[in-house]
């Protein structure tokens, strides 16, 4: 038997690469919500507070990011366990789903993603995907290209954002989709 868990999805959101703000975060009323079915499964676990290491994919694409951030005069991020388990369910799920954008199939967003994942303070939130296959260095590679894009690069060397982390994973066919998620709390 499927459990269903009932999830808040806000009715106005429209900018995918932009920070969130954490007065966007804060619960709205009732009458400006809509409530729709999704399955538990496609919800993330309540955030744990073990520590959680990168994998090589995303280590390679957290120092890439920090380099990035360092050769432009700002301050390298601090890895944030509890964002990469929520960018790390991301990723699976644009694979597993067949889907590669912010918002899920079910239309959860990334504040919305980030209160599943119970992720509830913060001050600004952010967020860049990727997916990319047949590259020795896929991490790497999906900095790279975010960096010629103006408003991942935005993301990437914003002062706003204070930690960061990024959520891999790599389908049977070798595809890689990643999540990068920016977060100051």
């Amino acid at each position: 038997m499927v459990r269903y868990q009932i999830a808040l999805i806000a009715l106005l959101f429209g900018i995918f690469c932009q920070p969130a703000s954490a007065q966007d975060a804060k619960p709205r009323p009732v009458a400006r919500l809509i409530t729709s079915i999704v399955p538990a499964s496609m919800v993330p676990a309540p955030v744990s507070s073990a520590l959680v290491e990168p994998n090589a994919i995303e280590k390679r694409a957290f120092e890439q990011t920090n380099l990035a951030r360092v050769q432009n005069g700002l301050p390298p991020f601090v890895w944030d366990s509890d964002v990469c388990r929520m960018a790390r369910t991301h990723s699976e799920n644009m694979s597993r789903q067949g889907f590669f954008s912010h918002v899920t199939p079910e239309g959860l967003h990334l504040r919305e993603r980030a209160r599943a994942a119970g992720i509830f303070q913060y001050a600004v939130l952010g967020e860049n995907i990727a997916y990319n296959q047949g590259y020795d260095d896929p991490g790497a590679f999906a900095v790279e290209r975010w960096m010629q894009s103006p408003k991942h690069r935005a993301n990437i060397l914003s002062p706003e954002f204070r930690a960061m982390a990024i959520g891999s994973f790599v389908a049977p066919d070798g595809s890689v989709y990643l999540t990068q998620t920016f977060i100051r709390r």
